[in-house]
């Protein structure tokens, strides 16, 4: 999602970003910009669509200077296009800012802003950061970002530069990853290794809360409160395509990892700290209609239907809405009866899935509003629907999905919330309750990427490692887990898996069990423990190799269960984010160690855009 270069020092600033660019152009964006100090101020050059067009920009009016920061954008707030591309400005352009993550305060800072006089140019949240940085400059810039950066809420990584101080980049991260690279008398800064590989090896990386300024003597580090911060220099080993995937052995692998970062980008901007209501600007469908709304279609396809399974579950729980759950590539051919006053909610990854076009068309056809929940700002999904939640988890290069999914399921639980509040049948103590519960989720999902030791040394044992087929199985809110997790191990692995409701097992697929057939069991505490634990029960009588997902404490289980892999304590409805990290790691290693191609298994391709 997004990239950042910046340079300071001899050699020609555009030369350097550019190559950097180019190096993260595998993290996918929409459009791309530089700005250079130079002897009549602020250069600045942008472009919509592939880099290469800025190249040909670049080659027509050349960019001279000896500072300067660039940016490819992934589009989260405002749509793609040259007026909201990065580098950034203050109203006299003589501040830069490229930024990776989102303020999720902005639009409140947007107003306050205005409300001194000043015209904001595009849609993005970035914007902010520019005309905050000038609000507080005073001769030193990097005491102005530091300073902006209090008043900033949510997660960034910025590189600034001013017209009055050529001799300083300055750079701050908090969230989203940067780094900062070392040369002789110049310096760096990129948001992923590759950006400076060709230039340096000698890396610093920058933590959470630190600020840098950068200039051809070194590097000061301090917090936003002035503090210096002693960092180390690491040199970097990796050849271009471990860099690519920031040392990990598969994009897969990193994109699991990535997936608490992504959480909090989703819900940024949407919740805060306390609060009891959930904000949704794109949701462009009057409240009245929301209110008169009867019925929900849901409809996806793969890993996006599981995720609308979860959503059914959460928009009926809290926003007492009537929910069809369909398949986009069935919805089409059976005649669907489409009340008035419906709403339908596709949801995409790539916002190009063309069973999932067909449905809306359908949909809008017949009088129904459009929902969306969608990861590509500007897809067809998105610009067919009336109103989008954009899950803002950046581009997933492995072609088996892992942070989308649960971006999706987090987006649906934004939306369930807001319809339940929007048609008052949740009230505001409620809705504080369950925000304040999914804020946790992320740094859950540390924990369990934290405590990973069990998962691979189970992925290694030959009894699940070399399993000709095995069963995954859930209950309630955990059910399409259970189908996610199949999914996951049969796309990766080749290994034939399949998910059941728990409580069906008796009804012909127990069959199949025996002393050396795995069944994995999604067991966290919640509405349907204790009948789950009894479907456990029935595996164990048949000797089924049992691994327990549950809830960390849950000391009983063991008793039912060959192994336990444990999850952080969470509020149940809820629980589905958090179960599907360790089932994507189960799968993931599991493949690994058979050979898989894990990031391109045969036969699959990432957007399916045939019907």
């Amino acid at each position: 999602m997004c990239g950042i270069v910046g340079y300071i020092g001899d050699k020609s600033p555009v030369e350097v970003i550019m190559t950097g660019l180019h190096r993260l152009e595998y993290r996918g964006y929409d459009s791309a910009g530089v700005a250079v100090v130079n002897k009549d101020g602020l250069g600045c050059i942008k472009s919509l669509g592939k880099l290469k067009i800025l190249d040909a920009k670049l080659e027509e009016s050349p960019l001279l200077g000896q500072t300067g920061i660039g940016h490819t954008r992934w589009a989260t707030h405002g749509v793609p296009s040259e007026v909201n591309s990065h580098p950034h400005f203050n109203v006299a352009k003589t501040i830069a800012v490229v930024h990776n993550g989102i303020i999720e305060n902005y639009y409140e800072l947007r107003e306050q802003l205005k409300a001194t006089g000043i015209e904001f140019r595009s849609q993005t949240d970035t914007e902010v950061i520019a005309h905050l940085v000038d609000k507080y400059y005073q001769g030193d810039l990097f005491a102005a970002v530091k300073r902006a950066l209090k008043d900033c809420e949510g997660a960034y990584a910025i590189g600034v530069i001013c017209k009055d101080q050529p001799d300083v980049l300055v750079a701050a991260r908090h969230g989203s990853p940067l780094i900062v690279g070392l040369g002789e008398n110049e310096g760096y800064i990129g948001s992923d290794v590759p950006a400076i590989m060709k230039y340096t090896r000698k890396v610093m990386y920058i933590e959470n809360g630190h600020v840098c300024e950068i200039t051809r003597q070194g590097v000061k580090v301090e917090d936003v409160n002035g503090n210096p911060v002693q960092m180390e220099v690491k040199n970097i080993e990796w050849d271009d395509a471990a860099a690519e995937k920031e040392g990990y052995p598969h994009f897969m692998l990193k994109e699991i990892h990535q997936q608490a970062a992504v959480l909090r980008n989703t819900l940024g901007g949407r919740v805060h700290e306390g609060s009891d209501e959930v904000q949704l600007t794109d949701m462009n469908i009057s409240k009245d209609e929301l209110k008169a709304c009867k019925k929900i279609f849901v409809v996806a396809c793969g890993t996006a239907w599981h995720a609308g399974m979860v959503g059914k579950f959460l928009i009926e729980k809290f926003a007492k809405v009537s929910v069809e759950l369909d398949l986009a590539s069935e919805f089409r051919y059976r005649d669907p009866v489409i009340p008035e006053n419906s709403i339908m909610i596709p949801v995409s990854q790539s916002g190009e899935t063309a069973d999932t076009l067909e449905a809306i068309r359908i949909a809008k056809s017949r009088g129904a509003q459009v929902a969306a929940i969608v990861n590509a700002v500007g897809s067809s999904v998105a610009r067919e629907s009336h109103g989008v939640v954009y899950q803002q988890a950046g581009p997933e290069i492995g072609v088996a999905s892992t942070k989308a999914y649960t971006s999706q399921c987090m987006a649906f639980a934004l939306f369930a919330i807001w319809l339940g509040e929007t048609r008052g049948v949740l009230s505001k103590v409620e809705a504080k309750e369950l925000i304040t519960h999914l804020r946790q989720i992320p740094d859950k999902v540390d924990e369990i990427l934290n405590n990973q030791d069990k998962i691979k040394e189970l992925a290694n044992r030959p009894e699940y490692r070399d399993a000709v087929g095995c069963f995954f199985l859930g209950r309630n809110v955990n059910f399409p887990s259970a189908l996610e997790g199949a999914l996951k191990l049969k796309e990766i692995s080749y290994i034939h898996a399949e998910g059941y409701a728990a409580g069906e097992m008796k009804h012909g697929p127990i069959a199949l069990v025996t002393e050396t057939f795995p069944v994995i069991c999604i067991a966290v505490k919640g509405e349907t423990y204790d009948k789950m634990v009894s479907n456990i029960q029935e595996i164990a009588a048949r000797k089924g190799l049992i691994i327990s997902v549950a809830t960390e404490g849950d000391k009983s289980i063991q008793a039912h269960s060959k192994d336990v892999i444990y999850i952080p304590e969470c509020f149940e409805a809820f629980s589905p984010i958090l179960v599907a990290v360790p089932l994507q790691l189960l799968a993931y290693y599991i493949a690994a160690n058979l050979g898989c191609d894990v990031d391109q298994p045969r036969n699959l391709a990432k957007s399916v855009t045939v019907e």
